[in-house]
């Protein structure tokens, strides 16, 4: 279309020269004493377009060749801005493929190559991102070679660059040198250094997923466990990992965090610390439960933490999430066990009724057993203690089953069925 205009324009324009200049019968005559000159006026008007024409090519010569040196000077420029960007890309490249000392020298080339920009007049818009990077590239570089001094004195020379002042110039890349100041102090086992840098992040950049899994590792290096608990739970909400890792993980965290209680009160304020969901877990329950009676605290209180675990274990149809598995189900007969003595009533009536809807439980028979025989019901804990013993495979139970009935064989006076039974404790 745009042809086809052209070629109508080229018509008309032929159109209006040829009705013009066809019977153009105008003269231009020139005088010059004692000489005059007639010129066709079609000529005198040629004559005219081909002067413009030549005077407009000779000041566009005389233009390009004033411009000269300034394109000369620009190409040099762009020719070594070109160089910078290419030694940052190669040191890049060398770092991601493990040339440590090479990255860095190339880190330092395209530093040289900005102040040499920058000396001779040129200001680039992104002098400031890239020397940060630059410094960055150099820093890990260092970092890779175990070479500290360079490596701290790159990474100040990053932080303190008086251009990231500039209408907030460099802020992304000033919160990834920290980071990865961060992760170098991690590298280097300084957990409390690593956690001092990622306390110099602005809040939003300190709850990212990279920020958080870095400040997980340095507060678990640095055993604060609490730290790491809700850190944890920041990255699961975050779903930095997947749902069974970040159980995993936050089940052991708190679990940690248990064990390192030295009384009841701050046992007790570890559990109230905990979520409701955490507290539901059968192997923190369990956990709290065992650290209760290793502290000689309240058993009845532990039980009552048991006591979702419990149901869960005795009455796995009704419960979403399953019953328990046979490891957790020892623990939690075991840990019942060792609050026997002050079992209470509601509680002998939950273990009865739960070892008669499940009679062949050797483990529900085991833990019926023991507890008739805290409260001295001698026939039955014998009766039950008697079946479930030659079902029972984990050796703990079978031991502590073989001395309870030695215990009660002496207690009726058969001495020989209680040197049997304490025989065979001895040999598990």
């Amino acid at each position: 279309m745009r042809g086809a205009f052209w070629l109508l324009a080229l018509f008309a324009v032929a159109v209006a020269v040829a009705l013009f200049a066809g019977n153009n019968q105008g003269t231009v005559t020139l005088f010059w004493p004692p000489y005059r000159v007639d010129l066709s006026l079609n000529l005198v008007l040629l004559l005219l377009l081909l002067g413009f024409v030549l005077i407009h090519a000779a000041l566009r010569a005389i233009a390009g060749l004033l411009d000269l040196p300034r394109q000369a000077r620009r190409w040099r420029m762009q020719q070594k801005e070109r160089a910078m960007h290419a030694a940052l890309l190669d040191g890049l490249s060398y770092l991601l493929a493990g040339r440590f000392l090479r990255a860095r020298r190339s880190a330092e080339a395209a530093m040289l190559q900005e102040r040499m920009l920058s000396d001779s007049g040129v200001r680039l818009a992104n002098a400031p991102q890239l020397r940060m990077l630059s410094h960055l590239l150099a820093a890990e570089g260092a970092q890779a070679l175990q070479d500290r001094p360079a490596r701290d004195e790159h990474l100040k020379a990053a932080l303190n660059d008086p251009g990231q002042r500039q209408a907030g110039l460099g802020l992304e890349s000033r919160e990834g040198i920290q980071l990865r100041a961060a992760r170098w102090a991690l590298d280097d086992r300084e957990a409390q250094a690593a956690l001092a840098w990622l306390d110099e992040l602005p809040q939003g950049a300190a709850r990212r997923t990279l920020a958080l899994r870095v400040k997980l590792k340095a507060a678990r290096l640095a055993r604060r466990t609490l730290d790491a608990l809700e850190t944890a739970r920041l990255l699961a909400k975050h779903r930095a990992f997947s749902g069974d890792a970040a159980q995993s993980l936050v089940r052991g965290l708190a679990t940690d965090l248990i064990a390192g209680a030295h009384d009841t009160a701050q046992l007790l304020r570890v559990w109230h610390s905990l979520e409701e969901g955490e507290r539901a877990m059968p192997e923190i329950a369990i956990a709290a439960a065992q650290r209760m009676a290793a502290l000689h605290g309240d058993s009845n209180l532990a039980r009552g933490w048991l006591l979702p675990a419990w149901e869960r274990m005795v009455t796995p149809a009704v419960d979403p999430r399953g019953g328990l598995d046979e490891h957790l189900r020892v623990r939690l007969v075991q840990t019942l066990e060792l609050g026997l003595d002050t079992l209470d009533a509601p509680w002998l009536a939950r273990i009865e009724a739960a070892q008669l809807r499940n009679p062949r439980d050797a483990r529900l028979q085991y833990l019926a057993g023991m507890a008739c025989m805290r409260r001295e019901l001698w026939g039955k804990a014998q009766q039950l203690l008697g079946q479930a013993v030659g079902r029972l495979h984990e050796p703990a139970l079978v031991r502590n089953a073989w001395r309870a009935l030695a215990e009660l064989a002496e207690q009726r006076g058969d001495a020989t069925d209680a040197a049997a039974a304490w025989k065979k404790a001895a040999q598990i």
